[in-house]
């Protein structure tokens, strides 16, 4: 008969638990470092808050707001809500942006922070009336507190993060709640049904 080893009921049989612990409390020192860097608090984000996005578009200051870039554009990846709090989701858009690209303020507001953030530098606006903008990855020579005007330049498009190499990431927060930046520049078109089939 066949008899296989059992693991034993000590201490190494709880260590991929406290593995995991260890992992998930470092992931969110992380997180919360990072939030740290830009000035902002962490939130919960829920499903319910940022299917307020078109709602909340046309309150933003300045709407509509201004593409941060002239040339075409492309979304590479669309923001997707997370289904739950603190679940998977992208908290923004990304649009293709070549390296070197211009990036213009798309409303008025003063710049909260500018700097590095693990590997990718980024720029973000506070809009007045609890809306920040974020734009990575994107270099700049302004400093936090400097005023830009709607179509100011705030930097150029580099590179290092999450978006792929010659994308830029548009992220927007609502009061801290991350809502999906798309509805900001303008409304978007309506799906229209069609008949498919003649008799």
């Amino acid at each position: 008969m066949l008899s296989l080893p059992l693991r034993p009921a000590g201490r190494d049989a709880h260590a991929p638990r406290q593995r995991l612990r260890r992992s998930l409390a470092t992931a969110v020192i992380g997180i919360m470092s990072m939030a740290a860097a830009l000035g902002a608090p962490i939130q919960a984000v829920s499903a319910d808050a940022v299917t307020r996005s078109a709602d909340a578009a046309s309150a933003a200051p300045g709407y509509p707001w201004s593409w941060p870039h002239t040339g075409p554009r492309l979304v590479i990846e669309p923001f997707r809500a997370p289904a739950h709090d603190y679940g998977p989701g992208h908290r923004g858009v990304d649009i293709t942006a070549p390296i070197g690209t211009a990036v213009h303020a798309p409303a008025a507001g003063v710049v909260a922070f500018q700097g590095v953030v693990v590997d990718r530098p980024l720029l973000t606006i506070d809009h007045g009336s609890g809306y920040v903008s974020t734009f990575e990855p994107v270099a700049s020579e302004l400093s936090a507190g400097a005023t830009v005007q709607a179509g100011d330049v705030i930097g150029m498009v580099d590179i290092g993060g999450h978006a792929p190499r010659g994308t830029m990431h548009i992220g927007v927060r609502v009061e801290g709640v991350y809502l999906n930046p798309h509805p900001l520049f303008g409304e978007i078109p309506r799906a229209i049904l069609l008949p498919c089939c003649s008799d």
